[in-house]
């Protein structure tokens, strides 16, 4: 949001301050006076906007606009995937994906098979509706296996965020090769080069050891497991539909959408109402809510669901996660206040300068623009945006621009903490205190933005020999 007429007067160092005055200042709230999240994240997002002088009379509409711009894309998103999960959950379909995932993996395999199931739907979804999709899978793997939820939440969450980071379609890489003039082609190769072996060490691994370490029991965030239906499941084929159908329509949104930008669809083309219609049917709400629809018919009616029963199904699955839509959105605030106070022009200020390496600066200008802000996508499209000149005037080669995309991808992701939306949807998902959170989630996000970045980093420097 920028305020007409209004310009930052305060310089970086007083900026920088006040952003992590605010961010320490929420977590002593958060973890030591036990302030609920969504009260302390108002707070400290009106103590932040008064204190870098947003002008007063701007200040409410500074809040709304972030936390209303945030609701806009997660509150559809996790309210339809809540409903479909609990659907799929109370029908039995989830137990039958789940003991045909244990039978074909093993039991002991039964993390890495869900990894694998979470980093093929997550190649056209996006994170938040990938995972809200998954959940009723993990959870009834974790239900009849035993274990700590982490140990089966960590490698399908951290699948979900390494392919939206990494791999095109998504918006983030998709917009740095924009900004870079990278071959998409090339991004789609090192981004898999890159994603795969850090999600098994950063995600599987790392979650295989933060199972062990902290045994959290099953959430019953989408409700007990239930045995009402399951004399009467759906076959595996049926639910494996249901969970492909929103990723087809969402990948052919994508699709289309890259396709037109790189010029293969014409112009013309792409604004007739036939592409529009496609790219709304595309769209991840309008998605999840065909699927709710067909998954209703299907698993439910089909099935001899009464439709007072499919109802309350419905109803009750909004109840629980009202709590993590509100917190996402006041997330969304926090970080709206931080990008309209104007830290992140002061981080290019600041940053911009110091003479290292083009690929090393781009990854620490991300890291810490996503530290400051939040979110990943802004992180990495403003840092690109701030190094496009630069990269653009050193002649680099195609491999190498495609390293410089995945490089700033790794610093957007890199310590997912209080002003992420993401850390509260896997936080309350996963039904851990904000401590647990930071020493699992945090964790995670900072291992995968590391790892990534040093094979970007190799990449980069091998194809500067050739």
């Amino acid at each position: 949001m920028t305020i007409e007429g209004w310009t930052q007067t305060l310089g970086a160092g007083p900026l920088l301050a006040i952003a992590g005055a605010a961010v320490l200042l929420l977590l002593f709230l958060i973890i030591k006076l036990r302030v609920h999240a969504f009260v302390a994240l108002i707070l400290i997002s009106l103590l932040t906007a008064f204190a870098t002088g947003i002008p007063a009379g701007s200040v409410i509409d500074t809040l709304t606009d972030g936390f209303g711009s945030t609701l806009a894309s997660v509150a559809l998103l996790v309210g339809l995937g809540a409903m479909l999960g609990r659907l799929v959950e109370k029908s039995g379909g989830a137990k039958i994906l789940a003991d045909t995932l244990i039978n074909t993996f093993g039991e002991k395999r039964a993390p890495f098979a869900l990894g694998v199931a979470s980093l093929l739907f997550g190649f056209p979804i996006f994170f938040d509706a990938g995972l809200v999709v998954m959940l009723p899978v993990v959870f009834a793997v974790a239900r009849r296996l035993g274990g700590s939820v982490l140990l089966y939440g960590l490698p399908a969450a951290g699948a979900f965020s390494v392919m939206h980071v990494f791999v095109p379609p998504h918006p983030g890489p998709v917009a740095a090769s924009a900004f870079f003039e990278a071959n998409v082609g090339y991004v789609l190769i090192i981004g898999l080069i890159v994603a795969l072996p850090t999600w098994y060490v950063t995600c599987y691994l790392f979650g295989k050891w933060a199972g062990r370490k902290w045994q959290l029991p099953i959430p019953n965030i989408l409700g007990e497991a239930s045995a009402e239906h399951e004399a009467n499941p759906p076959r595996f084929g049926v639910v494996v539909s249901l969970l492909l159908l929103p990723l087809v329509l969402i990948f052919m949104n994508t699709g289309l959408s890259t396709l037109a930008s790189a010029g293969v669809i014409s112009e013309s083309a792409s604004e007739a109402g036939w592409f529009q219609f496609l790219l709304a049917v595309g769209s991840t709400p309008v998605a999840l809510l065909i699927t709710l629809l067909v998954a209703v018919l299907a698993i439910g009616i089909r099935r001899g669901m009464g439709k007072t029963a499919i109802e309350q199904t419905l109803e009750g699955a909004l109840g629980p996660v009202a709590s993590v839509i509100l917190i996402t959105g006041a997330g969304g605030m926090f970080g709206g206040v931080l990008r309209t106070s104007g830290i992140g022009a002061a981080l290019e200020d600041v940053l911009g300068d110091l003479g290292i390496p083009l690929i090393l600066a781009g990854f620490l200008i991300s890291s810490i623009i996503r530290v400051a802000q939040g979110s990943a996508t802004v992180a990495l499209t403003t840092t690109a945006g701030l190094l496009s000149s630069a990269v653009l005037a050193a002649d680099l080669n195609e491999m190498q621009l495609a390293s410089m995309v995945i490089a700033v991808a790794a610093g957007s992701v890199i310590a997912s903490h209080v002003n992420d939306s993401g850390f509260w949807l896997v936080g309350r998902f996963f039904d851990m205190d904000v401590k647990t959170t930071l020493k699992t989630w945090t964790v995670l996000e900072t291992l995968i933005a590391l790892m990534a970045f040093v094979i970007a980093a190799v990449i980069y420097a091998v194809s500067s020999l050739a």
